[in-house]
């Protein structure tokens, strides 16, 4: 049974623009797909003019030159559609630059995806072609990072959790990679995962959230931050974005926030206790919520509050998510709703939470005894 393929013409064209001058672009069709946009498009504009009326041998010469070097590039996408009408990849594809791919994925991302690219460019001595990307490279870069050191601190072995999220990360560049066509095969296939490993989450029991509440700061915005955390299970990443404009309120219902999270970037919709909304300061109607607030503080100066409010528990910035999430659940929230507030997609990521309630509930047993 033979496969019927859409024959492309490329054409070389003209469009007239100021001081006399044509500007060349190429005409496609039928349309094709670019790939920055990802939307269909008939046409690409060259950069290139040429002299509508050449009147003297200086400008008749410039236009022969100009008119060659687009005819080149016009040569160029009709090898490059007939590679992939036939499922070729040209040559000069394969010798492009993956780290400069990598690094352009990492816009926009969490800072997970600019250390695992740090990591692998450390791997490959900061040079990669798509060519050179093998199942057995993707390996070794595995075993790399299940035995190399942090970028900062290299007297620390990276935690095999780190390792998991970095590896994990790589191989979503690969697989936008052969999404976008710039490797044959999807490697992804013949790769195994790095397995994290289970971490128990620390959170704060009630009356340890009372105790840090009533606790001075020496930074004030940390402590209001960190304590909306609390009463709203919000990342750190949502909170320092979180704006005026992202609060609203219902004579029905009250205050709701409506954001999008960095993580997931689902949409979500979660109403505000009375206690949050006063945490949240003077508002502004517009700009940041939590002005000041900066990620550095979730070091050093939280862990100097967190000692003065006499708890030794190890508690992160990330800590408050997890006890938003475990006292609701021990008040009797379903877990459903919590999931939903949380933003997770799926109920499963929830579900450690009821562990460790249940947890909580055989520490109990030993405290009644009737000796």
């Amino acid at each position: 049974m033979s496969t019927r393929h859409t024959c492309h013409t490329v054409s070389l064209l003209r469009r007239p623009i100021k001081n006399g001058r044509l500007s060349l672009y190429l005409d496609f069709y039928p349309a094709i797909r670019n790939p920055e946009t990802m939307k269909m498009t008939r046409r690409e504009y060259l950069g290139i003019y040429i002299y509508a009326k050449p009147c003297n041998e200086t400008q008749q010469d410039f236009n022969c030159q100009m008119l060659e070097k687009a005819e080149a590039i016009r040569c160029l996408r009709v090898a490059s559609l007939i590679n992939e009408k036939f499922d070729f990849l040209d040559h000069d594809r394969m010798n492009g630059d993956f780290l400069a791919y990598f690094k352009k994925m990492c816009r926009r991302k969490s800072t997970k995806w600019p250390a695992a690219y740090s990591h692998f460019s450390k791997f490959v001595r900061y040079h990669c072609t798509f060519g050179q990307l093998t199942v057995d490279l993707c390996r070794n870069f595995r075993n790399y990072l299940l035995s190399a050191v942090q970028l900062r601190r290299t007297h620390y072995a990276i935690r095999r959790n780190s390792a998991a999220v970095y590896y994990s990360t790589f191989r979503s560049v690969l697989k936008m990679a052969y999404r976008d066509k710039l490797l044959k095969e999807n490697i992804n296939e013949f790769l195994e995962k790095i397995y994290p490993e289970e971490v128990r989450k620390q959170y704060l029991t009630s009356s340890e959230l009372k105790r840090l509440a009533s606790t001075p700061c020496e930074i004030d915005v940390l402590k209001r931050a960190s304590l909306f955390s609390c009463l709203t299970g919000l990342r750190i990443s949502d909170i320092l974005n979180l704006r005026w404009e992202d609060i609203h309120f219902s004579p029905d219902q009250g205050y709701c926030i409506r954001i999008r999270t960095q993580k997931t970037r689902s949409i979500a919709i979660l109403p505000l206790s009375d206690e949050a909304v006063e945490l949240c300061g003077s508002n502004t109607s517009f700009g940041i919520v939590f002005k000041g607030l900066k990620r550095s503080m979730s070091n050093h100066p939280l862990k100097k509050w967190i000692r003065q409010a006499g708890i030794t528990k190890h508690i992160t910035f990330h800590s408050f998510r997890h006890t938003y999430a475990t006292l609701q659940i021990a008040a009797g929230t379903d877990i459903y709703t919590v999931s939903k507030m949380l933003t997770h997609k799926n109920v499963v990521t929830t579900q450690i939470y009821v562990n460790l309630v249940n947890e909580k509930k055989w520490a109990t047993v030993s405290r009644i005894t009737l000796k």
